[in-house]
């Protein structure tokens, strides 16, 4: 199999506010075997996470997958609160750009 990017796989990938201090990414997928791709190579991981959006803190980031919707939901903490002084995306909507390159083997 040939490593893709994580944007190819996914049919939505998108983030929004979870309240005004935590973030959510929501991965769908076309296939379930995207999904089962994506889930069983382990790339997706707190650890990851963290990196992609400089986290002090993995144990912050949760990493839910949702067999019955071959979906990958992501939260954490939001650096700065929704709407704050230097907030540059009041509703967490362009938040989920770092994650469509990740390449998934």
């Amino acid at each position: 199999m040939t490593e893709t990017k994580l944007g190819n796989l996914a049919k939505f990938l998108r983030s929004k506010n979870a309240g005004p201090f935590k973030l959510t990414i929501d991965i769908f997928f076309h296939e379930v075997g995207d999904y089962e791709r994506v889930k069983s190579s382990g790339v997706l991981t707190r650890e990851l996470v963290a990196g992609l959006y400089r986290l002090a803190d993995k144990n912050d980031v949760s990493v839910f997958e949702f067999d019955q919707a071959a979906a990958i939901k992501i939260t954490f903490p939001r650096t700065i609160p929704s709407g704050n002084v230097g907030d540059t995306d009041i509703y967490g909507a362009q938040q989920h750009g770092p994650l469509y390159d990740i390449v998934i083997p």
